[in-house]
């Protein structure tokens, strides 16, 4: 058997216009494409968010819509709600309960979404319990102890290493099968392998969808925004 990669692709409101002219095409044509690939979702939020986090998110799209281009397809959607900084009062955010409350009533495929917080995971749990969930690289987790760890959880059904794990091959090979079947990579990130200012900037895009004050740039001088503006994930070969 062929083994597979799955791609997991931004833009889920953002880019509507795009997959409505691409998702054809990779349905029509699979000969265009390598057979070994698939697409394993969809991921965004719109713009104005609180729960949001890695980015600030600029889609307009309507989410219905959205949803309904994703059904049509057999693709997951999952909604990057990923803010680190999240309290008790934010949990009633009228938007993001809505989002939440359309996917996880949408009929198959199963839709998910992207956290950080474990505050908004135990809300989203017992509130939405029909929705998964994928921890969000956004935690930052640079010890592979903390990544067994976390794939240990049964909180989450995938869960996304910091991308400076990627290629700590001889530890990866020796996880269980279960565990293989959770790792989703990042694969294409901006940010340098020894960047000391990576949790401080998911913190500081946290902060601006929250609406608070943040500093425009880190310390290494680029926007978050535009540094982690296109970021995917691959769920690659360690699976088995």
């Amino acid at each position: 058997m062929t083994n597979k990669a799955y791609y997991h692709l931004p833009g889920l409101f953002e880019f509507y216009d795009l997959y409505t002219a691409f998702l054809p095409i990779f349905r029509e044509h699979r000969d265009y494409f390598y057979d070994w690939c698939e697409i394993g979702s969809v991921y965004g939020a719109p713009a104005d968010c609180i729960w949001g986090g890695g980015r600030a998110g600029f889609g307009e799209h309507s989410p219905r819509e959205v949803l309904d281009l994703m059904k049509e397809y057999n693709i997951s959607s999952r909604l990057t709600f990923s803010n680190s900084l999240l309290r008790e009062e934010h949990l009633s955010d009228k938007k993001c309960n809505e989002l939440c409350r359309l996917f996880s009533q949408s009929p198959p495929p199963q839709n998910g979404v992207i956290i950080c917080s474990d505050l908004l995971l135990s809300y989203l749990k017992e509130n939405y319990p029909h929705l998964y969930f994928v921890s969000s690289t956004t935690k930052v987790l640079t010890e592979f102890s903390q990544l067994v760890n976390e794939l240990d959880r049964d909180d989450f059904s995938y869960v996304v290493p910091d991308f400076r794990l990627n290629k700590a091959l001889d530890k990866l090979s020796d996880l269980t099968t279960e565990q293989k079947n959770k790792v989703e990579f990042l694969c294409n990130e901006c940010c340098y392998v020894g960047c000391a200012d990576r949790k401080n900037c998911y913190e500081n895009v946290s902060r601006k969808n929250l609406g608070e004050n943040c500093s425009a740039r880190t310390k290494t001088g680029r926007g978050k925004s535009n540094t982690l503006k296109n970021v995917a994930c691959v769920k690659t070969a360690i699976s088995q």
